[in-house]
């Protein structure tokens, strides 16, 4: 069954985000995810809370897909770059 997931990145090292965005969609495409979404253009239109830098929204087609794509050693370098890019939440849904 589809899977999301949304990834929410708080940026501090912009270099690292960017070395990161130019393997991301392959690393995704691996374990059969893709970005559905992603933006910096943000906005709280309910609430409050302190906005991150960019939300994405991860498409794959199983829980376990996705968790092969976190798991995966042959990715960990592409996982670094996301993680050195600053503070970086994934969640499942």
């Amino acid at each position: 069954m589809t899977t999301h997931a949304v990834a929410t990145l708080t940026v501090t090292n912009p270099e690292s985000l960017a070395a990161y965005r130019e393997k991301a969609g392959a690393a995704l495409a691996k374990h059969g995810g893709a970005i559905l979404q992603a933006s910096g253009d943000l906005a709280i239109i309910e609430g409050e809370g302190t906005l991150p830098t960019a939300i994405a929204l991860l498409s794959f087609p199983s829980k376990d897909a996705a968790q092969a794509w976190m798991n995966d050693p042959a990715l960990s370098d592409v996982h670094a770059l996301r993680r050195g890019s600053g503070t970086t939440t994934i969640t499942l849904l």
